[in-house]
């Protein structure tokens, strides 16, 4: 894991400012963070990702603690710091509301083993989890059951989180996620998809564990 403080903000800045122009999240929504120590390293409440800079992002403890004269934390911190509590191999969380993985989750839709790809999220789907009011530890609670054995999920009425090794992949499983909701959305209006059964399933959980490794001479 980096544990370099400023090249983390950088990362956390950077990548942030790519939620608008990728359409993942629209003006402020969504958040990012990546442990930090004994907590972790979260975008500000409030601040337009094109105004942020690499001073606001905010150190917050696990108790939602942060310095003083810091600036206000995400209201979703408490999603970050149960993750992390939950699931000690994850060093990064992305959440956004991506248009068509916000669509399902209002819907209340988890996405089925339609794809092959659906297996880079840990599993034979993309569960959504149940609603809670945003900000509260409910939703907090909801969302570490329904990433249990997945590394990502929807948030019903609200939008898509996805987690990962560092922030890279954290970001780039939020992009599949919206990718694949979106192809799922034409299957449904294309007269409903025809899923992949539970035996394939397990054989490309076995192979996708190696997808997109390049081999490497020592």
């Amino acid at each position: 894991m980096q544990n370099n403080i400023e090249s983390l903000k950088n990362e956390i800045v950077k990548t942030v400012k790519d939620f608008n122009s990728s359409g993942l999240s629209i003006t402020t929504t969504g958040n990012l963070s990546a442990r930090y120590e004994d907590g972790f390293l979260i975008t500000p409440t409030g601040v337009s990702y094109n105004e942020l800079e690499t001073e606001d992002i905010v150190y917050c403890e696990t108790n939602g603690n942060t310095s003083d004269g810091s600036l206000q934390p995400s209201s979703e911190w408490r999603i970050h710091s149960a993750i992390y509590s939950s699931k000690k191999e994850i060093n990064a969380v992305a959440h956004v509301h991506s248009p068509y993985a916000t669509g399902l989750a209002c819907a209340q839709k988890s996405i089925p083993a339609f794809h092959y790809m659906i297996a880079l999220a840990g599993g034979d789907d993309i569960p959504c989890s149940a609603y809670a009011t945003f900000g509260s530890d409910e939703l907090s609670k909801n969302i570490v059951q329904s990433l249990q054995n997945r590394t990502a999920c929807l948030m019903a009425n609200h939008g898509q989180i996805a987690i990962g090794k560092d922030i890279a992949s954290a970001y780039k499983l939020a992009h599949e996620v919206e990718a694949l909701a979106k192809w799922y959305c034409i299957s449904l209006n294309a007269g409903g998809p025809v899923l992949l059964d539970e035996e394939e399933m397990k054989t490309i959980n076995k192979k996708i564990k190696d997808y997109g490794k390049q081999f490497i001479k020592k």
